[in-house]
């Protein structure tokens, strides 16, 4: 399974038995209801889950319940349709976005947000081509979100907006972005995630990096690069994959729940 014998001196084996056991504790829908995913999984429409996930994951940082409440009040300004809005809304329609704030990303940003996506579905099925279109031309995920990236901010914009959507290639964790990702791409019988993106293999995914997870890593000795940054995300992706090559971020329900929940 894995080269590296031992973790912190524990054996592999049994790091990944344990960490194994937390998956199944954490990928359980019963823990949807406080979880930023909770809000996607609002919607039938697979563009609308796409679009609810992709805004709800842009401001998915701080405290879980006021996420959940400024993404709630997000989509509510959107009609709770948030594809045809994004397709349809008028100017002035749009214009009710420009008083939403969550923390540091604003009306400016959330205006923005929506007439990039229109664009980027006007001449797309989905993101999940854009994305592809950079794995093929560069060969790497990384290159995938870089791509997306740059088609995102195609449009003219504030330079201020550009620190929602993280910048990987100049080494950011892209926590929030790798979470969307796992959302749409992986797929199990546990109906957490929605594992509709088909035309990506789970085994590029890359490890939601944030304090929580990576604190949990480091106690398991599992990563040991200090800053949480694009080299830790590949870092502890790297050493995940020795667990499960097919499907290494489904670990983030292990690192993520033990690190919320106290579990070491």
């Amino acid at each position: 399974m894995s080269h590296k014998i031992s973790y912190n001196g524990i054996p592999a084996s049994q790091i990944k038995e344990f960490l194994e056991e937390k998956f199944l504790q954490y990928n359980n829908p019963a823990f949807i209801v406080c979880d930023p995913i909770s809000i996607p999984h609002r919607f039938i429409g697979r563009r609308d889950r796409e679009i609810s996930g992709f805004m709800t994951a842009a401001i998915s940082w701080g405290r879980r319940d006021l996420i959940l409440r400024s993404s709630n009040m997000m989509l509510e300004r959107m009609d709770n349709a948030p594809y045809e809005f994004v397709m349809s809304a008028t100017e002035y329609e749009i214009s009710r976005l420009s008083g939403f704030v969550h923390r540091t990303f604003n009306g400016i940003d959330c205006t923005y947000f929506v007439k990039s996506l229109r664009q980027i579905y006007s001449v797309n099925e989905s993101m999940e081509d854009v994305l592809l279109c950079g794995i093929n031309s560069g060969g790497s995920m990384k290159e995938g979100l870089s791509h997306l990236r740059s088609v995102f901010f195609n449009l003219p914009h504030a330079s201020r907006t550009e620190k929602h959507f993280a910048d990987v290639r100049g080494g950011a964790a892209g926590k929030r972005l790798n979470m969307f990702l796992r959302w749409m791409v992986r797929k199990d019988e546990y109906g957490v995630d929605f594992g509709m993106w088909s035309k990506i293999d789970p085994s590029m995914l890359l490890i939601p990096l944030d304090l929580h997870s990576a604190n949990t890593a480091r106690t398991l000795g599992l990563l040991t690069r200090k800053v949480n940054d694009w080299k830790a995300v590949e870092e502890l992706t790297t050493v995940l994959k020795e667990f499960d090559p097919a499907d290494p971020v489904k670990y983030d329900f292990a690192l993520f729940g033990l690190g919320v929940f106290k579990g070491i």
